[in-house]
């Protein structure tokens, strides 16, 4: 039978589109990606008249600072960049369970209770689920009004209508356009709807939160262009298993990249962790040889982790290396460095690296850490537990200055920390130390001197 209708074919990674299938998309380079679609056809009455666009001179552009609307939250706020921008599209992504529903639904709570009217639609769950619930959080203001919808013509009626101060929407890949013939969740449903949201919030000054399902790489499903679109890309990480979860900012038109958020799953829901520091600290061994704690730069904000060694003689003639929460290859690398300039072997040695916590860190200022946890746990000495150490490692064995220096310190002071061992270059950069020790070294050959 002839075909009805004109079909395109689209990359479901990045949104390529092709007018005929390819084994290969020349956008993304991935294989097998290519699915068959309808176009939409366009009409014609929504064109604007062509003298209605007129540019202007950018000094007639008012660049006044936008109040921005708090969620309650002071980690979310600032992982959004001071709070929530009237008119903003911000995506929240993250594994299926990790807690976005939660989240926004608290977010809702604290902003509703604010006085401001918000509308949660969700195309997942029914009225009755949510409000089970809403019943874990506590008290919701009747500010709130929940909807349960899927179709993008309804919701923008509805939202017309009401004119709320916040929408959230779970989720864009329930949520489908009546006058295209694909499934939810589709390429062509999904960059369409969230096209229109974006008029919308823009049109209005709405701002909306929309929730994103990931893929088993970690990325938001769909096509890369629906981030491209959104102002706000929003990840949500953490282990379901772990009691914490980390909230991380990827894009950002209002606001740095890179800033994240902790929280705490309890009962009652997501709970803020004001001080992230001394919450991945706890329980740490006393005495124990292979246990350093170190400093990263998360955005602006130095958090103290605690990096663990474990190196044991192997029983087979090939060693086994495992990393959990960094990266393997990094750790295979600074173990050859410390056979080659401190002339310790350790090919005939197992060699295990855990970052406490369960957090992922790729920062290089980490390299002296693991170092030190190496050498220690190979020795069998004990690093003092009021040490911190951070700093680079190059393949001459040399430790490189890293970035935010004062304020790693300023961080470790805070939580007690008595002694630094941190670059030597980076000493005299250093105007706030009264109350802790700073050794600087040159190479890793000094720091395992100090252990």
């Amino acid at each position: 039978m002839a075909k009805t209708g004109k079909t395109v074919f689209f990359c479901r990674e990045c949104g390529y589109e092709s007018s005929k299938w390819l084994g290969q998309c020349p956008g993304c380079r991935e294989v097998g990606t290519f699915v068959e679609e309808p176009v939409r056809e366009k009409n014609s009455r929504l064109k604007k008249p062509l003298w209605d666009s007129q540019p202007v001179t950018i000094n007639e552009v008012s660049a006044k600072d936008e109040e921005r609307i708090s969620t309650g939250f002071c980690e979310l706020d600032r992982v959004l960049g001071g709070g929530v921008v009237p008119g903003g599209l911000i995506l929240v992504g993250g594994d299926p369970g990790i807690g976005k529903s939660t989240l926004l639904l608290q977010v809702c709570r604290n902003m509703s209770n604010d006085g401001k009217n918000i509308i949660y639609i969700s195309g997942e769950e029914s009225l009755k689920q949510i409000k089970l619930r809403a019943n874990r959080m506590g008290q919701f203001s009747d500010r709130l009004q929940l909807l349960s919808e899927t179709s993008l013509d309804v919701i923008e009626s509805v939202v017309e209508k009401l004119k709320p101060d916040a929408v959230v929407i779970d989720s864009i890949q329930t949520v489908f356009r009546e006058d295209i013939s694909s499934a939810p969740g589709s390429v062509s449903q999904v960059r369409e709807s969230t096209n229109t949201l974006m008029q919308m919030a823009k049109g209005s000054a709405i701002p909306i939160f929309i929730v994103g399902h990931v893929t088993k790489e970690g990325v938001v499903a769909g096509p890369r262009v629906l981030e491209h679109m959104v102002d706000t890309v929003l990840y949500f990480e953490g282990d379901r298993h772990a009691a914490y979860r980390i909230i991380r900012t990827v894009k950002n038109r209002f606001g740095a990249t890179n800033e994240i958020g902790v929280f705490e799953m309890r009962e009652d829901g997501l709970q803020q962790v004001l001080n992230p520091s001394e919450f991945m600290l706890e329980g740490r061994p006393e005495d124990a040889s292979g246990s350093v704690v170190s400093c990263l730069m998360e955005g602006t904000r130095p958090i103290l982790v605690e990096i663990q060694a474990l190196i044991t003689h192997t029983n087979f003639g090939i060693p086994r290396r495992t990393s959990v929460g960094t990266d393997y290859n990094r750790v295979n690398l600074l173990m050859a460095v410390i056979e080659k300039r401190v002339g310790i072997q350790m090919s005939d040695y197992d060699a295990y690296v855990n970052v406490a916590g369960g957090m992922k860190i790729n920062e290089p200022a980490m390299d002296l850490a693991l170092v030190m946890a190496l050498i220690g746990s190979y020795k069998n000495r004990v690093i003092d537990a009021d040490t911190i150490v951070f700093g680079e490692v190059g393949l001459a064995g040399e430790v490189r200055a890293v970035s935010q220096v004062e304020q790693r310190v300023l961080e470790a002071k805070k939580l007690g920390f008595k002694r630094c061992i941190l670059p030597a270059v980076c000493v005299k950069n250093i105007q706030k130390a009264d109350g802790i020790l700073l050794e600087g070294v040159n190479n890793i050959k000094e720091a395992a001197d100090i252990i």
